[in-house]
């Protein structure tokens, strides 16, 4: 499970003969054709997100006890749910200011939900639920257009910086007992704002989407966010993956192109899959893109170990 497959000696690239366009009889170009604009992850994505911050804001507005709060702590059904990195700051916290055994069974309740949730899902949350992730995704795409017109250069950094925020945002509210990243946390700002109206706060997402847009792409979600660092660290042991078939590949990397999260597919390069089955490692966020333009079906949603069931 912890075991990583980049370690290992990499297999012998596939011959012409091994290729999946010349198994199927056809020419590369006629295997490779682009697929329908269909999208059918991406409509089925936005469409979960859509729907679940939208429940917030209805259930607000008409009183319903369906889903209440905001994305950073709620009730669903009367059920508590709490973010698990707020939740990670209020133990660090409790435990230091005396405070840990009067944590109520409902604070333990939602944190253990969240937390069972992301061990099956891992980073799911981040394109699935996240309003920020959303905006995200427009700002890469305005992003990429001014690369390619060469109107802006890529910048990107280690992706274990986000970690250097993990551990950083702990410390801050351990020494200033508050739970400070909320202040400034994308997620929580956008969904409170949604559900009860815009603050000046969005003033501090309107210049990190700039900063994505002239700068650097998505550089909250891949570099600088604790939230998802924690679904990342939890992603680990993640049920629910993209399962990645060799066989089927045509060493085409249309996948990586539309990634996220582009690192995590680093085995359909031609010549770096180390074994015949790649999973993607705990930084997907099970978007779903890859699976929409993959020409050969390699790559698809699994859960780790049903075959064996």
């Amino acid at each position: 499970m912890f075991n990583n497959p980049k370690k290992k000696s990499p297999l012998p690239a596939k011959s012409l003969k091994k290729m999946p366009h010349y198994k199927a009889g056809i020419t590369y170009k006629e295997w490779h054709k682009p697929k329908p604009e269909t999208n059918k992850w991406r409509n089925i994505r936005w469409s979960v997100l859509i729907a679940v911050n939208g429940l917030f804001v209805v259930s607000y507005l008409f009183g319903l006890s369906i889903l209440e709060g905001s994305l950073s702590g709620s009730r669903a059904l009367g059920f508590y749910l709490i973010d698990t990195y707020n939740a990670l700051q209020v133990i660090i916290i409790s435990l230091f200011d005396g405070h840990f055994a009067a944590l109520t069974i409902n604070f333990w309740i939602g944190f253990s939900t969240i937390l069972i949730l992301s061990v099956f899902g891992g980073r799911t949350y981040c394109s699935w639920v996240c309003p920020y992730h959303l905006l995200a995704e427009f700002a890469e795409k305005l992003h990429n257009y001014f690369v390619k017109k060469k109107k802006i250069k890529e910048h990107t950094y280690s992706i274990y910086l986000r970690f250097v925020f993990w551990i950083g945002f702990l410390f801050v509210a351990l020494f200033t007992k508050n739970i400070v990243f909320e202040d400034i946390n994308p997620v929580g700002i956008i969904s409170r704002s949604l559900i009860y109206g815009p603050s000046l706060l969005l003033l501090w997402i309107g210049a990190l989407l700039l900063f994505e847009i002239a700068y650097s792409k998505r550089f909250w979600c891949r570099y600088a966010c604790p939230v998802g660092a924690t679904w990342a660290i939890t992603g680990k042991i993640a049920m629910l993956d993209v399962k990645f078939d060799l066989d089927k590949c045509g060493y085409c990397r249309d996948c990586q192109e539309v990634c996220l999260v582009p690192h995590t597919l680093w085995f359909v390069e031609k010549g770096k899959a180390t074994q015949e089955v790649h999973f993607t490692d705990s930084d997907c966020t099970r978007c779903g893109l890859c699976i929409d333009i993959c020409s050969g079906n390699a790559l698809n949603f699994t859960i780790k170990g049903m075959d064996k069931i």
